[in-house]
């Protein structure tokens, strides 16, 4: 089949097109996107000043806030710019970068959780052998690991929509470049193309949710045979709760869009607005709110820092 493509750019048709709506989307997103960077910047920092990097948890919550701002930043200046002018345009080019950093950082995101659910089982159920089984160097591949697998996911999705026709309409309804909506625009048949494009998320999401739940089923069995002391237990589930939600609020969404048939349904901006948007803002909210070394880490940060400017 010869390619034959008359698109140079795709129309975005947002969230709405009422301009009152868009007015206080422009002001919420704005406000969520200011949060996610002083959020997910703050864990970071907190990470790498208080010397947490050598703590596997930490060491995994550090590059998880990284990668949250990495993918919020690739759709939510993108859709902010879009609120305010009249036509929502992107090339053909930046459409198809978009799709690859989307598919690329959210699946990096999805394996990161999921070392995360490995993490905190090695700790909760071997923790004689925690700091063997997860020492630096085990901890750099794992993350490497995430990094390659969400690029040959990404590198798939991308090389399925790229060989096929664009002949018009070039109207995305969609606020970003997603796989679903770029594929119902071809001018071909892409039923087939669907399939392995719904098999390649599919397989990742649902197993690596059910991974998740393999593993946080084990810790709470673990912890409820074991001997531990009532402060133990209640670390141990307060680090894992925090973890179990990110899963539930990011995995729930994600699922419901990526593993089903390849179609498209008018609540799907809006469920996406949950995941690309309010998993990165709630990330950092939840981890510090739950994780008490975290909160201490940043008391001592600040203390310093306001000792630091009282000195001079």
């Amino acid at each position: 089949m010869e390619k034959i493509n008359n698109v140079t750019e795709f129309i975005f048709l947002g969230l709405s097109q009422n301009p009152e709506v868009e007015e206080v989307c422009l002001v919420l997103f704005s406000f969520f996107y200011a949060v996610i960077l002083l959020g997910n910047l703050t864990i970071m920092l907190t990470v790498c000043m208080g010397n947490l990097l050598k703590s596997p948890m930490y060491f995994f919550l550090n590059f998880l806030s990284f990668v949250d701002i990495c993918y919020s930043s690739i759709i939510v200046p993108k859709m902010i710019v879009d609120l305010l002018a009249k036509n929502k345009t992107i090339s053909y080019a930046g459409c198809m970068l978009q799709l690859f950093g989307v598919h690329f950082l959210g699946c990096t995101e999805i394996f990161i959780l999921t070392v995360m659910a490995y993490d905190r089982y090695v700790a909760i159920c071997k923790p004689l052998h925690y700091m063997t089984i997860m020492d630096q160097k085990t901890c750099s591949k794992m993350l490497l690991g995430t990094w390659i697998g969400g690029f040959i996911h990404s590198i798939i999705q991308v090389a399925l929509v790229v060989q096929l026709p664009f002949c018009g309409p070039n109207e995305i309804d969609h606020y970003f470049c997603d796989v679903h909506p770029v594929l119902k625009l071809a001018c071909t048949d892409t039923y087939i193309v669907g399939i392995f494009v719904t098999a390649n998320s599919g397989t990742i999401s649902l197993g690596s949710f059910a991974i998740l739940l393999f593993s946080y089923s084990v810790i709470l069995v673990t912890l409820r045979k074991q001997n531990h002391s009532a402060e133990g237990r209640r670390k141990a589930l307060s680090s894992c709760i925090s973890h179990i939600i990110v899963v539930i609020l990011f995995f729930g969404h994600f699922i419901f869009i990526y593993t089903r048939p390849a179609t498209t349904f008018p609540m799907d901006k809006m469920i996406a607005v949950f995941y690309t948007i309010g998993t990165p803002l709630l990330n950092p909210l939840i981890y510090t709110l739950r994780n008490a070394e975290v909160k201490n880490a940043m008391r001592k940060l600040w203390s310093k820092k306001l000792v630091s400017d009282d000195r001079r």
